[in-house]
């Protein structure tokens, strides 16, 4: 009788998938992952909060910890093996240009241009944007509903935000996310939603409001909340803020199993970098696809289980009748 139980070669897959969910920069708290309850989901429909990032290239992890020997006795000998430092790189390349993908891209504040007021100035990060409006009651992920008079300020296929003004706060702002550190009171009232994640694309304008081709992040408007009109993204090499995000990148082998590499806490290392991939190596004909170049740094969280400081987990579910 042939056994239907096998010894699983290694692991073979063509791709690594990204996703990525938002720390609690405030109680600096990541987004937990358990392979037990959830390393059987669907790629194409990742659990709350996480967010899908779709493929990317060129991964690479690495070990920066160092490790030293503790000395003893006349002549000195090893007696064991201490942990000086505790540190991990992780590097990719982004395959699609997205809001959230230039974010992860760059070390500092990811900005929304706000579509410009009536004759305002120019600034390099846009100027003054048009008024926001307020949404109506009733409002709902993928449903602004707005006045007959603020309708008329948006267009199928315009983008969006959704947050509340500035009123000199500081600290971390935006909803859901949050997108930048204020450390002193500044003047610009649009300056949330300059910064915030919560960014819509509007499939249709009908009689009574927008109606958004995704959910927004943050869920329904919240009281307070007002929607300008966005005309693209912009980003800054410099400055004090670092993007921080928990990570999770999911190889899946042809035989059904997966390896799982979750990063509780990564922040961008480096400032915005681009590659440049050559369309077709053969010919040379100069056309060349940009892909956005992501590095991070591991941080530490200390493992409840334990309390042992930890910067990566690394998880493996066999394939189904593998030999263990």
């Amino acid at each position: 009788m042939t056994s239907t139980w096998y010894s699983a070669p290694a692991p073979v897959a063509r791709r690594v998938r990204a996703y990525f969910a938002p720390v609690n920069r405030p109680a600096q708290t990541p987004v937990l992952f358990d392979p037990a309850e959830e390393g059987r989901f669907n790629l194409d429909a990742p659990p709350t909060p996480w967010i899908s990032l779709g493929w990317i290239q060129n991964f690479a992890r690495k070990s920066a910890s160092k490790t030293s020997a503790l000395m003893t006795g006349i002549p000195a000998s090893p007696l064991a093996q201490v942990r000086e430092t505790l540190e991990a790189q992780v590097s990719f390349e982004f395959q699609n240009w997205t809001k959230l993908t230039m974010a992860l891209a760059t070390g500092s504040q990811h900005m929304n241009v706000l579509v410009s007021a009536s004759g305002a100035g120019s600034a390099v990060v846009g100027g003054q944007g048009a008024p926001a409006v307020t949404p109506q009651a009733g409002s709902t992920a993928t449903s602004i509903l707005l006045d007959a008079q603020d309708l008329a300020q948006f267009n199928t296929g315009a983008l969006i935000v959704v947050d509340t003004d500035y009123t000199g706060q500081t600290g971390f702002v935006g909803s859901p996310v949050s997108g930048a550190y204020v450390r002193q009171v500044i003047t610009d009232v649009d300056y949330i939603r300059r910064v915030t994640f919560n960014v819509g694309l509007v499939a249709d304008v009908s009689a009574v409001g927008l109606t958004l081709a995704e959910p927004l992040p943050g869920g329904a408007p919240a009281v307070g909340d007002k929607v300008q009109a966005v005309a693209g993204f912009v980003d800054r090499e410099g400055g004090s803020f670092y993007q921080e995000w928990s990570g999770l990148f999911i190889m899946e082998g042809v035989q059904g199993e997966r390896i799982f590499y979750y990063y509780p806490r990564l922040q961008t290392m480096c400032g915005s970098e681009e590659t440049m991939l050559p369309l077709d190596q053969k010919h040379k004909n100069g056309q060349s696809r940009v892909l956005l170049k992501g590095q991070f740094l591991a941080l530490p969280v200390t493992d409840a289980l334990d309390g042992e400081r930890v910067v990566c987990y690394r998880s493996f579910m066999p394939a189904a009748k593998a030999l263990i």
